[in-house]
């Protein structure tokens, strides 16, 4: 373990040194690798947000709801030109419920200018969720409807879930340490100001739906998914009414063995639906039967129960 840290504190040494001497031989370059590595880690820091919410179905392997959330994110990189493929990030699908009806959310997202292109053309847009499609089919081996709508709504779910299912899919980490090493010559590092995005898995699309020159329209952000099992925790969930049988708050309660302490939970709440985390112990998100009143919900941990306990007037 030593040795392994000896090496590594060698190599960014290294890496230092020649950051120094790059300053001082070619300061033009040194300014624009600077800036680079500023511009991608405010990227890498910015959140996806929901832009339109898509509505299809999954045919197969079991027939049910499909609601695709389509994201912008700075962190996704812009495709190059429009001959070249258009880089996206899937998240993992999630099945959620509401009354009787079960069905799927899936996270989508694209850099900001692919989903601003599309705005005020529709021909674009539909292309571009008819890729999305074809994508979610290659990936995760699903056959889908090809008919669709587009929700009312921006985002199916809480927006938080979205941003934790987007943000939890990384770059593969032995990408940035083979890259690391790659870059310790200086000519290697004022080349890496240029975008290269080779090492991305790509997509196409058959000749027959490409019009024109076919080509690649689609690649995918590589990631890693750590195998966690995350467990749903039981729970009783229950509208509390007054003498004359109107509504008054809904109550949760949720059981949590192993918890010893309300610190681990993170919970969030929206007019219409819940999710609860413990972090990779427990989770649960639930839809609300009716709107509450998320400033006046309250929640109390009963450590010696391992039960939590949320309160939620109505809205």
């Amino acid at each position: 373990m030593e040795t392994s840290s000896n090496g590594l504190l060698t190599q960014v040494t290294q890496f230092w040194n020649l950051l120094d001497d790059l300053a001082e031989s070619n300061p033009e370059s040194y300014q624009k690798f600077i800036q680079q590595q500023l511009k991608e880690g405010k990227q890498l820091c910015a959140a996806p947000e929901p832009q339109l919410c898509i509505q299809t179905r999954i045919l197969k392997p079991k027939e049910k709801i499909l609601f695709i959330n389509l994201c912008q994110w700075k962190r996704i990189p812009a495709p190059q030109s429009g001959t070249h493929p258009v880089p996206l990030c899937v998240g993992r699908p999630e099945d959620m419920s509401e009354t009787s009806d079960v069905y799927t959310v899936l996270d989508v997202a694209y850099n900001p200018d692919v989903l601003q292109a599309t705005e005020k053309d529709q021909e674009k847009k539909g292309q571009l969720i008819q890729m999305t499609m074809k994508c979610i089919e290659e990936k995760l081996h699903f056959t889908l409807s090809h008919s669709y709508h587009i929700a009312k709504f921006k985002i199916k779910g809480n927006i938080q879930r979205m941003k934790q299912n987007l943000m939890g899919i990384q770059t593969d980490p032995t990408y940035l340490s083979k890259k690391m090493r790659n870059e310790l010559t200086l000519d290697q590092i004022k080349s890496s100001t240029m975008n290269n995005s080779d090492h991305l898995p790509q997509l196409l699309l058959p000749k027959d739906q490409v019009p024109g020159k076919a080509r690649c329209l689609i690649e995918e952000i590589s990631s890693t998914e750590i195998q966690v099992e995350i467990k749903k925790p039981d729970y009783e969930l229950k509208l509390v009414e007054d003498q004359n049988e109107n509504p008054l708050k809904i109550e949760l309660k949720v059981e949590l063995p192993g918890v010893n302490s309300v610190s681990v939970c993170e919970l969030s709440v929206s007019e219409d639906d819940l999710l609860i985390e413990v972090s990779e112990r427990y989770r649960l998100h639930l839809n609300l039967p009716k709107s509450v009143n998320t400033e006046m919900t309250t929640a109390k941990f009963i450590k010696e129960k391992a039960t939590l306990i949320v309160t939620m007037p109505l809205a």
